[in-house]
């Protein structure tokens, strides 16, 4: 019994531990996070009590009060977290790679099929909807690392669509912030079983992440890949 709460105890403090880390995070970005959660949850809690003095019970509403505005304060927080954590990534090397590999499940993902030594780079996607390869960097570099990876997806698997996606904030591209839901948004087309076979056959390919060690999402501001190291496919 006393291991289990030890181990439970121990959760919590990690839990609380990585909330905080969050929160010293945010507020680099997001000077004002602080005030916004107090003053979410405070008008939360008041709402909720005025009425209770209204309808004449202060204390049911009160309690009720106090739980959804540790609700709202929570999703609130949640929000303006991601969305400075997607502000910090923004424009770096790498970051639409770090998405991709938190887009869900029916998802296969491949970071950096195709690169130049500039650090614009292709990443691939197979799921229900098809291929969806996503670049990110120069958005006139990248079309010719996309048009390459195009022409090999379409002689490898020609029956299976291949759409393609630019990360920046340009008129045609897709925020980094919105990559996720553009992706989920794309019309299902595959089955399991023609997913599967897919990934098997692109799996034969290989990609540039099997032949040289590169960092996993984001890469420091800076870096450039080695002379003679492998070039864009």
């Amino acid at each position: 019994m006393a291991r289990k709460e030890t181990a439970a105890d121990a959760a919590n403090t990690g839990r609380l531990k990585q909330i905080a880390l969050t929160y010293k995070m945010t507020r680099r970005a997001d000077k004002k996070i602080g005030l916004v959660l107090a003053a979410v949850g405070i008008v939360t809690f008041g709402v909720f009590l005025a009425i209770g003095f209204l309808i004449g019970h202060p204390i049911y509403l009160g309690i009720l009060g106090l739980l959804l505005a540790f609700l709202a304060t929570a999703i609130v927080f949640g929000r303006r977290a991601e969305r400075a954590a997607f502000g910090q990534m923004e424009g770096q090397p790498g970051a639409a790679a770090a998405v991709l590999d938190n887009i869900g499940r029916g998802w296969t993902t491949t970071p950096a099929v195709a690169m130049n030594r500039n650090q614009d780079v292709v990443h691939r996607a197979v799921g229900k909807a098809g291929i969806v390869l996503v670049a990110e960097g120069n958005p006139n570099r990248v079309k010719t690392l996309l048009a390459a990876e195009k022409r090999k997806m379409n002689r490898i698997v020609a029956d299976v669509p291949v759409h393609d996606l630019v990360v920046g904030t340009g008129e045609g591209q897709v925020e980094l912030k919105k990559l996720r839901t553009t992706m989920l948004k794309l019309p299902r087309v595959l089955t399991g079983p023609q997913v599967t076979a897919t990934n098997d056959r692109l799996r034969a390919l290989g990609d540039l992440m099997s032949n040289m060690p590169l960092p996993k999402g984001p890469m420091p501001k800076g870096m450039r890949l080695p002379k003679g190291g492998p070039k864009a496919r």
